[in-house]
């Protein structure tokens, strides 16, 4: 039986009237059928190329290995059947094509190989397209990422030469922000492209401990000046000297603790809990809060005079509904992050996904990409990420009017992905937060603002 009688009069019509390339090869690897559009696609005339082996495309990708004297070397009659495989070819004029395809052995009612089918897909142009944009990415590298920071939008450029300008002062910083916007990787940034890079960087959560432990943990104590202090302790403020203290979640610290920083801002000197021998130190003091602090000052709950030392200066750290297109440049940051990690080679989003990140209201931020990418790894069988990989509240996210009812719409949307995250984890708020890119105590400040049972 040849394989040229599976194509008999209307089948060929149609087949030559596809848009895919398509030609077939016998069990000698010669050409038997050449569609139109596989003479579009390379240049060669049906009575170019019939009757010769498929060698006449010079296709250095086609080679595999070589099968038993019978076939020569060809990877389809080694393998069965290849799929969306990128090629290599020489078209008629010379000139280099780039091909995605797809091919399939034929065999006979007896099961003996009688040939091959492959359709082919110009793809020269998109790949000329990638190379250009890597290009111009090589030649933005230095302007799309800054110490860990990722980002190309004019709002992360400021940012970048506001660390630039900062980072050999001593004065202090105030960095403001939602949560998840990376207000901790600017505060490493300052620090770590500073003088003071060699000596330490410490951070203190100040919404994580309480009123007493939080001053001993800043300023020390000594022996016997509360119940549980057995003996003299040093504070961060003495572990950092030279360095650099991070004050994150600044904005729940305790008045009294305000008034004793004041002081270390304004004279460089503090005393440890229980003691009166003042302690000088040289650490430069970085803050960080999501919260509106000309408010709190309003309300009695922050110090005006402490804002304005600390608020020397000022960062804000735009939310990443903000500027968007970065979202691209940071998928695939942590895809090849999360590739090294796992050993998976996962190469991106398809298309519509990327599009679905796009549209999504991202009220956990950055920290929320990174975990919904982290999410998608775990559920990703294959190397590219699709829609049904992404976490649920992202992945059924629609999106709504924001024109006239922005605030409004953005504290809803916000709520609705709380009450998916919790219904996802079964309700466990560790989890909803890591999912969400919240602290823990964001997530129960959130869930009782906005009355979630």
């Amino acid at each position: 039986m040849s394989i040229k009688r599976i194509f008999k009069n209307e089948y060929d019509l149609i087949i030559d009237n596809m848009v895919d390339g398509l030609f077939v090869v016998d069990k000698d690897r010669k050409i038997t059928f050449w569609n139109k559009a596989a003479e579009d696609i390379l240049g060669y005339k049906k009575e170019d190329i019939i009757g010769k082996t498929c060698d006449i495309l010079k296709s250095p990708t086609c080679m595999g290995s070589k099968i038993a004297d019978k076939y020569g070397q060809c990877s389809l009659f080694c393998n069965e059947k290849i799929s969306r495989k990128q090629c290599i070819v020489t078209a008629k004029d010379g000139k280099t094509k780039y091909l995605l395809k797809n091919a399939q052995l034929v065999r006979d009612q007896e099961n003996e190989i009688i040939g091959g089918v492959e359709s082919i897909v110009d793809i020269t142009d998109q790949i000329e397209k990638e190379r250009e944009i890597n290009l111009l990415r090589q030649k933005l590298k230095g302007r799309t990422s800054f110490c860990r920071i990722i980002g190309n939008h004019y709002t992360m450029q400021n940012i970048y030469e506001l660390i630039e300008l900062a980072k050999d002062s001593n004065s202090s910083v105030l960095i403001q922000g939602e949560s998840g916007t990376g207000k901790e990787l600017v505060a490493h940034a300052i620090h770590y492209s500073s003088y003071r890079k060699t000596d330490p960087f410490l951070k203190v959560n100040c919404a994580a401990l309480s009123e007493n432990l939080l001053e001993s943990e800043l300023f020390g104590h000594v022996k016997g000046s509360f119940t549980d202090a057995i003996r003299d302790r040093k504070g961060r403020f003495e572990d950092a000297n030279g360095g650099t203290i991070f004050l994150d979640e600044i904005g729940d610290l305790p008045l009294s603790v305000q008034v004793k920083l004041l002081r270390v801002l304004q004279e460089k000197e503090f005393e440890r809990v229980g003691d009166n021998k003042p302690i000088k130190v040289d650490v430069r003091i970085i803050a960080a809060t999501n919260k509106d602090l000309p408010s709190l000052i309003a309300d009695g709950q922050f110090r005006e005079d402490f804002f304005y030392r600390l608020n020397v200066i000022p960062i804000w750290v735009p939310p990443l509904r903000e500027r968007k297109t970065d979202i691209p440049l940071l998928v695939d940051h942590f895809v090849s992050n999360f590739c090294q990690e796992t050993g998976k080679h996962i190469v991106s989003c398809d298309q519509n996904t990327l599009d679905k990140l796009l549209e999504y209201s991202w009220p956990g931020n950055v920290r929320e990409l990174e975990n919904a990418i982290e999410y998608s790894f775990v559920t990703t069988r294959g190397d590219v990420i699709t829609l049904e990989n992404l976490p649920r509240q992202i992945s059924t996210f629609s999106f709504t009017d924001t024109v006239n009812h922005e605030n409004v719409t953005d504290k809803t949307q916000e709520k609705e992905s709380i009450i998916n995250a919790l219904e996802a984890t079964g309700g466990n708020k560790t989890k909803a937060a890591e999912l969400l890119g919240y602290s823990r105590v964001t997530l129960w400040k959130k869930i009782k603002q906005f009355g979630i049972q």
